[in-house]
């Protein structure tokens, strides 16, 4: 599909909302003029889409009356929806159990997304957080789950159920992008090319969303050798940056959310290889700390200003 930098479809993370209300109430549970208010508060910062984030609202797991409640409640607030984004549900879980659950929770997914309309899932293999990432101030600090390195048997279940997923996804005319995430198999470039090639479904891809990387405090590759390799292979990405810096002389390392403009990535040059690779997918900003939603308006607004530059020299 051919967009302008102004009909790109940019949506607004969730990630920022409790999946609480103040009343103690699940959003799950919430009535819609709960996720109405929410949808009056992205709408009023100027976003048309809304990437519907399962930290804050699982649509997979709605009823489906409920379901049709949610479609309603967007189109009174004039939201289209980029994606539905799932965290921190792999399928293959060191847990069997877990990891079962989570594969059927995908698929009640994919089939929720198909019923408001969506055309992208995204999923990963990331894990739940620690009991230490969960008291950090940032959760990326202290280290989490990782998957079996070298581990085949591991890595064909993973190929399989994101296979079944995939195919599922397909018949429903739906992406899904597999986001990149430290230390699970797609933590690399390397990995991540790999494991779509090996589930080999052209509506399979990747989100490549390296401000996952790039905020580890280790030594990192630089942010261009982790794009370029997945571009060929994106279909939606979450898109936000980090300020990063590193002390040789105690080898600490430092990173802290930054707004897109201003962080280590240089998101002009990412936009610039991303639509010479061919990139057509969705966006979605994301912006962890203080107002999360103010701070993704503005990273929106810069990349649509990069937009109407690079499309217009491609025209």
């Amino acid at each position: 599909m051919s967009y302008t930098a102004q009909s790109w479809p940019i949506g607004a993370a969730l990630l920022q909302y409790p999946n609480t209300t103040l009343d103690g109430i699940r959003v799950q549970d919430a009535p819609a003029r709960h996720w109405a208010g929410v949808f009056r508060e992205v709408a009023a910062t100027g976003f048309d889409h809304v990437d519907l984030t399962d930290t804050w609202l699982r649509p997979g797991d709605l009823a489906p009356e409920r379901l049709r409640e949610l479609a309603r409640t967007l189109k009174e607030a004039d939201l289209g929806i980029t994606a539905v984004t799932t965290a921190r549900c792999s399928v293959i879980d060191p847990d069997p159990e877990a990891a079962a659950d989570n594969l059927a929770y995908l698929l009640r997914t994919v089939d929720a997304a198909a019923e408001l309309g969506v055309g992208v899932v995204c999923a990963g293999l990331h894990q739940p957080l620690t009991p230490a990432q969960r008291e950090a101030l940032w959760f990326w600090t202290e280290p989490g789950g990782r998957d079996p390195e070298g581990d085949e048997r591991t890595w064909a279940l993973a190929v399989e159920r994101l296979r079944a997923v995939g195919e599922r996804a397909a018949g429903l005319g739906i992406r899904i992008s597999l986001e990149m995430y430290e230390d699970t198999y797609l933590g690399t470039p390397e990995s991540s090319v790999r494991l779509v090639r090996d589930i080999g479904l052209p509506n399979v891809g990747i989100n490549p969303d390296i401000g996952n990387l790039v905020r580890m405090h280790r030594p990192v590759a630089p942010w261009e050798e982790l794009l370029t390799p997945v571009l060929p292979y994106a279909n939606y990405w979450h898109i936000k940056s980090y300020y990063r810096d590193h002390d040789p002389a105690t080898g600490a390392y430092f990173t802290v959310p930054a707004p897109v403009e201003t962080g280590v990535i240089n998101y002009r040059r990412a936009l610039e290889l991303a639509l010479h690779a061919g990139f057509d997918g969705p966006i979605c900003v994301e912006h962890y700390g203080g107002d999360g939603l103010s701070v993704a308006a503005r990273n929106r607004d810069y990349l649509r200003q990069i937009l109407s530059v690079k499309l217009a020299d491609r025209s």
